[in-house]
C-alpha cells in the first residue's frame, strides 16, 4: 500500500486557524498552537457573550423605561402591571424607545397604566 500523507489538509488547517486569529496579540497570532487555544477561548467567550448581550439590552430597555415612569410618577413594576391590567401589548423595547425618543406618548400609555 502506498504511503498516505496529510500534509495539503494539514497545512490547510493550520492557515484557517491562523487567518481567524489575525490581529490576536503576538504569537497568538502566528503560531499554530498559541492560534489554536487562543482562537478556542475567544470562541467560547464569543458564545457566552452573544447570551450575555441580550440579558444587557433587556435591562438596559427595563432602566429607560423606568426613568421615563418616574418621570410620571410611578414606578416599574406598577406601570408593567397597569399595562397587563388594561391589555396594552407592547415590548419593552418599544417602550424603551417612546421614552427616550417620543416621551409625549410615553406619558399617556403611563397615564392609561396608572388607572
Amino acid at each position: 500500500m502506498a504511503k498516505i500523507k496529510h500534509s495539503v489538509a494539514t497545512r490547510r488547517r493550520k492557515k484557517r486557524a491562523l487567518k481567524r486569529a489575525k490581529g490576536f496579540f503576538s504569537d497568538r497570532s502566528k503560531q499554530y498552537q498559541q492560534a489554536r487555544r487562543a482562537l478556542l477561548h475567544a470562541l467560547k467567550y464569543a458564545y457566552r457573550d452573544r447570551r450575555n448581550k441580550k440579558r444587557e439590552i433587556r435591562a438596559l430597555w427595563i432602566a429607560r423605561i423606568n426613568a421615563a415612569c418616574r418621570e410620571c410618577g410611578i414606578t416599574y413594576s406598577v406601570f408593567i402591571s397597569g399595562l397587563k391590567k388594561s391589555k396594552i401589548a407592547l415590548d419593552r423595547k418599544i417602550l424603551a424607545d417612546l421614552a427616550v425618543r417620543d416621551n409625549a406618548a410615553f406619558k399617556k400609555i403611563a397615564a392609561m397604566a396608572k388607572k
